[in-house]
């Protein structure tokens, strides 16, 4: 008989300093803050990678995300976990550290996650995680921002955060190219 032990989180303040650690279902459900990444994969095309939610996720199953996200595990870094979880979902293993773009603060819409943002650079094919990843696709910025507007229910919270920072703040095709 084997036994499941629950993932614990960092439960950080309004400064994203630890306070604190607890389960997951806790922080959830307690809507604690706490830590995530999202990571923006782009091809030599300036496509983006998104990925759809697999059904049997506990947050916004079906729905439509950044190309690999992850909670941070308590004790770890936001920059040790990025690359996991594009191993984990996409079964990429990056030769370096994706390139830092931003922070988002925890809030309603990243469902109470501080959320570094990455970006990194694949050509595919990736091996996708059916437990975590449904499927996914290669879009251009203009599909995405189309989309985003004519169906945003289609997108989980914390993509829509992350988009809506990126085309706010720069033109998305500006961003600096990946290393």
């Amino acid at each position: 008989m084997s036994v499941v032990t629950e993932e614990y989180f960092d439960v950080v303040d309004d400064a994203d300093v630890v306070v604190d650690r607890r389960p997951r279902s806790e922080v959830h459900r307690l809507k604690l803050n706490h830590r995530a990444v999202h990571v923006l994969v782009y091809n030599q095309r300036g496509e983006l990678f998104l990925q759809q939610r697999s059904f049997a996720k506990d947050c916004s199953p079906g729905l439509w995300d950044s190309s690999a996200s992850g909670h941070v595990s308590s004790g770890d870094g936001y920059d040790d976990t990025a690359p996991r979880e594009v191993a984990e979902e996409l079964g990429v293993s990056l030769q370096s550290p994706p390139e830092r773009l931003f922070k988002l603060s925890a809030s309603i819409g990243t469902a109470y996650e501080f959320c570094w943002i990455y970006r990194a650079a694949h050509e595919g094919p990736f091996i996708l995680q059916a437990s975590e990843v449904r499927g996914g696709g290669w879009f251009t910025e203009e599909a995405v921002a189309e989309w985003v507007s004519r169906r945003p229910q289609d997108f989980a919270g914390a993509f829509l955060e992350i988009w809506n920072h990126l085309c706010r703040d720069r033109r998305i095709s500006e961003l600096p190219a990946p290393h």
